[in-house]
């Protein structure tokens, strides 16, 4: 796509959720060749010892597990949300440890370790954000005066873009469209003189190109369909005008805010384009929907891959999405196709 060369993604665009299930698929496929050793092994009727290549399995995606659900939480009390989540993980493997060792230990001091150490947490957190209350309360108000702004400014911009549309629309193209038919009945007037034809017919020829490339500068301003008939027929027709075999599948029941559909269609837009360049007549599958208030959008293509997500076409996307409080991702494996993925905060 965006650079022929094979380059490595870069280690911001790591597909997490792809990691963890590989490493569940490896957890899985450890904890079924343990069972399978201890049953070759005559451990029929005697110590199950696997249970504790499950338990150090396990540790680490209850860790990781514990974390995620943490830090998912208003940002404000994350750090004692963590502190929580950890003591919770901890509680529970000395509790297993106790249960497994045959009650060899005083369970009741280490978990009330954890608990003094998380309420003294809670408590030095509380006396803190009553300490600092107002700091805190101007920061917030701060940032959502500072996201409302920048959104009244976006939506602005785009309104802006969809007036300079119309008036290139139905102004000046008009213009040049009257002019090239005058220029057409002139020449048409002019059989008996071949030089004057001959510049006329020229003439003619330029104002036709003019309206082409003013037709081509408007629809990459904001194209009409988009704003007539919404994003999932403006994809379409992109699917349409494109050299590739695309397919689009658009789930979306209603219209979305101008400047969300503007970023949604030139993502689409301009990873088509690199496609049908460096994909070599590869088919393309375009996917549009919306879930938990975002629109998600993934454009995906057959072709050899490698594309570098740090190239001026996939990078102007990315700031383009970003600046929406999106994401946009590009997964592009050597010989295994491209995948555009941007997600779009829609509410």
């Amino acid at each position: 796509m965006e650079n022929e060369h094979m380059l490595e993604e870069p280690k911001s665009e790591i597909d997490w959720r792809a990691v963890h299930t590989m490493q569940l698929g490896a957890t899985g496929f450890i904890v079924f060749l343990m069972v399978v050793i201890w049953v070759a092994s005559g451990g029929l009727g005697e110590y199950f010892w696997p249970i504790w290549v499950w338990f150090g399995l396990s540790v680490p995606l209850a860790v990781q597990y514990a974390i995620k659900r943490a830090m998912g939480g208003p940002r404000r009390w994350r750090a004692l949300s963590v502190h929580a989540a950890l003591s919770c993980v901890a509680g529970a493997i000395l509790t297993f440890i106790w249960a497994m060792t045959g009650f060899g230990f005083w369970l009741f001091w280490p978990l009330f370790g954890l608990g003094a150490a998380l309420i003294l947490n809670a408590f030095l957190t509380a006396w803190w954000r009553a300490l600092h209350p107002k700091r805190e309360q101007e920061l917030t108000e701060r940032v959502d005066v500072l996201t409302r702004t920048r959104r009244g400014a976006l939506d602005a911009q785009a309104a802006e873009l969809r007036r300079i549309e119309r008036d290139l629309h139905d102004g000046a193209q008009a213009r040049l469209v009257a002019l090239s038919m005058q220029l057409g009945r002139a020449e048409d007037r002019l059989d008996e003189h071949p030089e004057a034809a001959e510049l006329v017919r020229n003439a003619r020829v330029e104002a036709s190109n003019a309206i082409k490339e003013l037709r081509d500068l408007a629809r990459g301003i904001a194209p009409p369909v988009l704003a007539d008939r919404g994003l999932p027929a403006a994809v379409e027709a992109l699917g349409e005008r494109s050299a590739l075999d695309v397919k689009v599948d658009a789930r979306l029941k209603r219209r979305l805010s101008p400047v969300v559909e503007s970023a949604a269609y030139f993502v689409v837009a301009e990873s088509l384009t690199n496609a049908a360049k460096y994909a070599r007549g590869a088919a393309a599958k375009v996917t549009l929907f919306e879930e938990g208030g975002r629109l998600v959008v993934e454009v995906d293509d057959e072709g050899p891959g490698g594309a570098n997500p740090d190239g001026s076409g996939l990078s102007g996307l990315k700031n383009r999405v970003e600046a929406l409080d999106g994401i946009l991702v590009v997964v592009s494996n050597p010989g295994e196709g491209t995948t555009v993925h941007a997600e779009l905060p829609c509410e």
